[in-house]
């Protein structure tokens, strides 16, 4: 690690504790000078540092900038085979992270963004990824003969790795609208695009990225006026550490179910967590849209709706619509 980096590791450890530049240069073995120099590169990215005659340096409490090292402080056991990178800015963190699995990169990259300028959303649709308020996150993920169908598993986990992490670190009741939509307060938070590559003739994943999306806080200029009447983000105003927190959270938890690899640890939480399950919904599809009744969740994350004809189908896919 570069000595900004060990700083930061440092800094992130102990928030609110001041070290004086002569306790860093020991402890990481280099000169005052480089210190110095280090400090200025991190308030340049956006950190919080404060100085103070006779007591030295400290990252404040309320900076809330994600860092591999801010995520790390958070993370459990079940994630340490994760390799966790930031950047500020990417076109889209799905793109990138698929570019290192075609490149033959093991499972575990994640890369978390603050900002992308192209996000996916599914169908190809643009994700909207403004800057400072949201997460962007992909996990490459190499599973051990996973078929198309049960790579739904992977999304219906994530989902219910979320609405827990939303738990942890706030008060509020995320619901999951089937089946990759995250609502808090009757607006949707958190997307969830689950993309892959399958062998040509065995049929099985050869690797999947898991993306997801937050809105951890309202964009300084609201949302577009496309989706303002359905968007909404989990805080109303900016957390101390908060993004951070609530990625790890959120790894932590889907870590272990994925692991694990025992559907009935999650599939039960999916249905709780459903608000779909015995509502009106309307069924999108390209033939053209049917109203139907959500009758459940199969245990293999298929929804089971019945049409007002009376015929009844388990959808592994598809869209719908809800009136929330």
């Amino acid at each position: 690690m570069t000595t900004k980096e060990k700083l930061l590791a440092l800094f992130e450890s102990s928030r609110g504790v001041y070290y004086s530049g002569e306790e860093i240069a020991k402890s990481l073995n280099v000169s005052r000078a480089a210190v110095w120099k280090a400090v200025k590169a991190l308030r340049a990215e956006g950190y919080c540092i404060d100085a103070v005659s006779n007591r030295g340096y400290c990252l404040s409490v309320q900076s809330d900038i994600f860092s591999p090292q801010g995520i790390a402080k958070y993370l459990d056991q079940a994630c340490e085979n994760l390799n966790v990178n930031v950047l500020p800015s990417v076109d889209s963190t799905n793109v990138h992270v698929r570019e290192k699995a075609d490149a033959g990169l093991p499972e575990g990259y994640t890369l978390i963004a603050s900002e992308q300028t192209a996000g996916k959303g599914r169908y190809g649709r643009y994700f909207f990824s403004p800057p400072e308020t949201g997460a962007y996150l992909s996990l490459l993920l190499r599973p051990n003969r996973c078929a198309a169908q049960q790579a739904l598993g992977i999304t219906t986990m994530a989902a219910v790795a979320m609405c827990e992490a939303i738990e942890a670190v706030s008060d509020e009741k995320p619901q999951i609208k089937w089946v990759n939509d995250i609502f808090v307060r009757g607006k949707k938070v958190c997307g969830i695009l689950t993309e892959g590559a399958f062998g040509m003739e065995s049929g099985v994943l050869e690797y999947a990225v898991l993306g997801v999306g937050i809105n951890v806080y309202p964009p300084q200029s609201g949302f577009p006026e496309e989706i303002e009447e359905i968007a909404g983000a989990i805080f109303e105003k900016p957390c101390a550490d908060m993004k951070n927190r609530l990625v790890a959270e959120f790894l932590n938890r889907f870590m272990a179910y994925y692991t694990a690899g025992n559907p009935a640890e999650y599939i039960g939480k999916y249905r709780d967590y459903s608000m779909v399950i015995g509502t009106e919904i309307t069924v999108i599809s390209p033939d053209g849209d049917r109203r139907a009744f959500a009758c459940g969740i199969d245990d293999e994350c298929r929804l089971q709706v019945r049409y007002e004809d009376g015929q009844t189908e388990s959808l592994y896919y598809g869209e719908i619509r809800i009136r929330v």
